[in-house]
Protein backbone atom coordinates (compact mmCIF):
# COMPACT_ATOMS: atom_id res chain seq x y z
CA UNK A 1 0.00 0.00 0.00
CA UNK A 2 1.22 3.52 -0.76
CA UNK A 3 2.08 5.98 1.95
CA UNK A 4 0.25 9.29 1.89
CA UNK A 5 3.19 11.00 0.16
CA UNK A 6 3.65 8.31 -2.49
CA UNK A 7 1.36 8.68 -5.50
CA UNK A 8 0.52 6.24 -8.27
CA UNK A 9 -1.37 6.56 -11.54
CA UNK A 10 -4.85 5.14 -12.03
CA UNK A 11 -7.19 5.18 -14.98
CA UNK A 12 -10.92 5.78 -14.63
CA UNK A 13 -12.67 4.21 -17.63
CA UNK A 14 -16.18 5.57 -18.14
CA UNK A 15 -18.57 3.13 -19.77
CA UNK A 16 -21.98 4.04 -21.14
CA UNK A 17 -21.83 6.63 -23.89
CA UNK A 18 -25.61 6.89 -24.06
CA UNK A 19 -26.23 7.96 -20.43
CA UNK A 20 -28.04 11.10 -21.64
CA UNK A 21 -30.76 9.31 -23.64
CA UNK A 22 -34.19 10.20 -22.32
CA UNK A 23 -33.01 13.35 -20.52
CA UNK A 24 -34.15 16.84 -21.43
CA UNK A 25 -31.62 19.28 -22.86
CA UNK A 26 -31.79 21.17 -19.55
CA UNK A 27 -31.01 18.00 -17.54
CA UNK A 28 -28.09 17.21 -19.84
CA UNK A 29 -26.74 20.77 -19.49
CA UNK A 30 -27.01 20.66 -15.68
CA UNK A 31 -25.30 17.27 -15.51
CA UNK A 32 -22.48 18.35 -17.82
CA UNK A 33 -21.94 21.50 -15.74
CA UNK A 34 -21.56 19.31 -12.63
CA UNK A 35 -19.27 16.94 -14.59
CA UNK A 36 -16.96 19.76 -15.71
CA UNK A 37 -16.84 21.25 -12.21
CA UNK A 38 -15.85 17.80 -10.87
CA UNK A 39 -13.17 17.38 -13.55
CA UNK A 40 -11.78 20.91 -13.08
CA UNK A 41 -11.65 20.48 -9.27
CA UNK A 42 -9.67 17.25 -9.64
CA UNK A 43 -7.24 19.02 -12.02
CA UNK A 44 -6.84 21.97 -9.63
CA UNK A 45 -6.22 19.60 -6.70
CA UNK A 46 -3.48 17.87 -8.70
CA UNK A 47 -5.27 14.52 -8.52
CA UNK A 48 -6.17 14.36 -12.23
CA UNK A 49 -3.63 14.76 -15.05
CA UNK A 50 -6.33 14.95 -17.70
CA UNK A 51 -9.06 13.07 -19.47
CA UNK A 52 -10.82 12.78 -22.77
CA UNK A 53 -14.03 11.57 -24.36
CA UNK A 54 -13.67 8.81 -26.94
CA UNK A 55 -15.45 8.74 -30.28
CA UNK A 56 -17.90 5.92 -31.02
CA UNK A 57 -16.06 4.61 -34.10
CA UNK A 58 -13.03 2.37 -33.90
CA UNK A 59 -11.07 -0.36 -35.61
CA UNK A 60 -10.06 -3.60 -33.91
CA UNK A 61 -6.85 -5.27 -35.08
CA UNK A 62 -6.31 -8.89 -34.08
CA UNK A 63 -4.81 -12.28 -34.87
CA UNK A 64 -1.82 -13.56 -36.77
CA UNK A 65 -3.26 -12.18 -39.98
CA UNK A 66 -3.65 -8.75 -38.31
CA UNK A 67 -7.29 -8.55 -39.35
CA UNK A 68 -8.91 -5.14 -39.11
CA UNK A 69 -12.64 -4.93 -38.38
CA UNK A 70 -14.99 -2.22 -37.27
CA UNK A 71 -15.39 -1.99 -33.51
CA UNK A 72 -15.94 -1.73 -30.68
CA UNK A 73 -17.49 -5.12 -29.94
CA UNK A 74 -19.20 -4.11 -26.71
CA UNK A 75 -22.78 -2.89 -26.63
CA UNK A 76 -23.14 0.90 -26.41
CA UNK A 77 -23.87 0.70 -22.67
CA UNK A 78 -20.59 -1.17 -22.14
CA UNK A 79 -18.29 0.65 -24.57
CA UNK A 80 -15.65 2.96 -23.14
CA UNK A 81 -16.86 6.54 -23.53
CA UNK A 82 -13.86 8.29 -22.00
CA UNK A 83 -11.26 8.32 -19.28
CA UNK A 84 -9.53 10.32 -16.54
CA UNK A 85 -5.88 9.80 -15.63
CA UNK A 86 -5.50 10.19 -11.87
CA UNK A 87 -2.43 10.49 -9.67
CA UNK A 88 -3.51 9.61 -6.15
CA UNK A 89 -2.34 7.75 -3.06
CA UNK A 90 -4.24 4.48 -3.45
CA UNK A 91 -6.71 2.40 -5.42
CA UNK A 92 -9.24 3.16 -2.69
CA UNK A 93 -8.80 6.91 -3.21
CA UNK A 94 -9.24 6.45 -6.97
CA UNK A 95 -12.44 4.45 -6.31
CA UNK A 96 -13.74 7.22 -4.02
CA UNK A 97 -13.20 9.71 -6.84
CA UNK A 98 -15.04 7.37 -9.23
CA UNK A 99 -17.99 7.33 -6.82
CA UNK A 100 -18.35 11.09 -7.43
CA UNK A 101 -19.08 10.57 -11.15
CA UNK A 102 -22.16 12.71 -11.92
CA UNK A 103 -23.62 10.25 -14.45
CA UNK A 104 -23.58 7.08 -12.30
CA UNK A 105 -27.29 7.47 -11.59
CA UNK A 106 -27.94 7.57 -15.37
CA UNK A 107 -26.30 4.21 -16.06
CA UNK A 108 -22.63 5.10 -16.45
CA UNK A 109 -20.19 2.68 -14.88
CA UNK A 110 -16.63 3.55 -13.92
CA UNK A 111 -13.82 1.01 -13.97
CA UNK A 112 -10.82 1.93 -11.82
CA UNK A 113 -7.48 0.44 -12.94
CA UNK A 114 -3.94 0.98 -11.67
CA UNK A 115 -1.36 1.77 -14.33
CA UNK A 116 1.66 -0.51 -14.16
CA UNK A 117 5.25 0.46 -14.92
CA UNK A 118 5.55 -2.81 -16.86
CA UNK A 119 3.15 -5.52 -17.98
CA UNK A 120 3.44 -9.02 -16.48
CA UNK A 121 5.18 -10.40 -19.58
CA UNK A 122 7.75 -7.58 -19.48
CA UNK A 123 8.39 -8.28 -15.78
CA UNK A 124 8.97 -11.95 -16.58
CA UNK A 125 11.29 -11.10 -19.47
CA UNK A 126 13.34 -8.78 -17.23
CA UNK A 127 14.10 -11.55 -14.70
CA UNK A 128 17.21 -13.58 -15.44
CA UNK A 129 16.44 -17.08 -16.68
CA UNK A 130 16.97 -19.81 -14.14
CA UNK A 131 19.76 -22.14 -15.09
CA UNK A 132 18.95 -25.81 -14.47
CA UNK A 133 21.83 -28.06 -13.49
Amino acid sequence: MNSTSEKSDYLLLFRGADWHRGLSPDEIQKTMTVWMAWFNRLIEEGRCKGGQSLGPDSKVVSGKMKNVVDGPYAEAKESVAGYFLLTVGSLEEAAEIAQECPTLSYGTTVEVRPLLARCAASEMAAKPALVHA
